[in-house]
């Protein structure tokens, strides 16, 4: 029994994670090259490996003929009668004789060859075995740690493969440096010959659904949905949620207590904002939750055409934009709708109360809100875990 050999295949099976079947395989094809070094050709030599024992064995297969004719006969693929009766007095012409073969007398060319086929073998196993454990975490999210800069490019180390963070997917203003851990996600993961590329994103709207898998139970048991996601990565995002339970709230759940889920997640990105809205079916509601924490008087959506007219108090038009646009921006892509938003005054304006068929009792039923500060989690619609904002905020826009 070869122990030897056993022992170093199990410990190369388990620090590399390939199969000991691949190994012997790899030993194989080594002994194989190596008699064709030694030999010229290899055609009829066979190699047997015992997987129990680590017994080995390589052999020729010659045929028998009556004698060796030195122009003729070529002693690499024949015998004499002579000599096979030597080895087992059984044997006739046109038999077929295992001739041993002693690998230890191969040359140190030959040896060296044999060598380098089992750690090519070893090493494109390995690649394989990486490509696949890391193609298998696509679109997911994996913590990493800032080992270098490739330029405006940074490498984050993932534990046996060094991803690349390119810049487009790096989140404007935030800063990493070396040794710090951060949650990416994964890409795309491509093969190459020098082992998996991985691509990582910080900036892909998927980041933050994964991290609210991981930190959100009944979004990972999928009792909570995520129905729709918009991202401006470093700023702000909105999500849609819904839940599949009566008995839970989707956005009470994605918030947590005290706001205790959500602010480990905004933690995680830097302080990018977060707003929780509730997913609606009807578009108009949908619109309307999307376009929290500013109130709205009136939305009409177009499902065939894919636009919506909002009418908002005076007061909320600002709001209802957002800073430079970003929160009908946001609304936008989150619900897939173009969105016209319109004041009070501009609705009036232009005739749109009239057209819309809004009577005057339900115009001023929108008066008493003029006085009254805007309430952030009023209605359906929540903006979690961020700083107060008014309508001021948005006044440099």
């Amino acid at each position: 029994m070869n122990k030897e050999l056993l022992e170093a295949l199990e410990q190369v099976e388990k620090e590399k994670n390939i199969s000991k079947e691949t190994l012997l395989e790899a030993i194989e094809n080594s002994l194989l090259t190596a008699c064709k070094n030694h030999f010229g050709k290899a055609d009829n030599v066979k190699v047997t490996i015992n997987p129990t024992t680590g017994d080995y064995s390589v052999y020729a297969e010659k045929e028998v003929v009556e004698k060796l004719d030195p122009e003729e006969s070529d002693p690499l693929l024949q015998i004499s009668l002579a000599e096979a009766k030597m080895m087992d007095p059984k044997y006739e012409v046109g038999d077929v004789v295992h001739v041993p073969i002693k690998s230890k007398e191969f040359g140190r060319i030959a040896t060296q060859n044999a060598k380098n086929v089992i750690l090519q073998k070893i090493r494109e196993e390995e690649r394989k075995v990486l490509y696949k454990e890391y193609y298998s975490m696509e679109k997911e999210v994996m913590t990493g740690t800032v080992t270098r800069f490739l330029g405006r490019n940074i490498s984050i180390n993932l534990g046996r493969v060094d991803a690349v963070l390119n810049e487009s997917e790096q989140v404007k203003g935030e800063v990493l440096n070396p040794t710090d851990r951060v949650k990416v996600y994964i890409l795309e993961v491509k093969d190459t010959p020098k082992g998996p590329r991985v691509s990582v994103s910080r900036t892909h709207p998927d980041l933050v659904k994964r991290l609210f898998e991981e930190e959100v139970a009944e979004v990972k048991d999928g009792i909570v949905e995520i129905k729709a996601i918009a991202r401006e990565a470093g700023s702000r995002t909105k999500i849609a949620v819904a839940s599949n339970d009566a008995n839970v709230d989707p956005v009470g759940a994605c918030v947590g207590i005290n706001g205790a889920r959500v602010s480990s997640i905004v933690n995680e990105l830097g302080g990018e904002k977060i707003d929780i809205i509730n997913w609606d079916d009807n578009p108009a509601y949908l619109i309307e939750n999307a376009l929290s924490p500013a109130k709205v008087i009136c939305v009409v959506a177009d499902e065939e055409e894919k636009e919506a007219q909002v009418i908002v108090p005076d007061y909320q038009l600002s709001l209802a934009i957002g800073k430079e646009g970003q929160n009908a921006r946001l609304a936008a892509r989150l619900t897939g709708y173009k969105i016209d938003i319109k004041s009070e005054t501009q609705a009036r304006e232009l005739g749109l109360f009239e057209e819309l068929g809004l009577d005057e009792r339900e115009e001023g039923a929108y008066e008493e809100y003029q006085d009254v500060a805007p309430d952030e989690n009023d209605g359906e619609a929540y903006d979690s875990f961020r700083e107060e904002e008014t309508e001021d905020d948005y006044q440099d826009q």
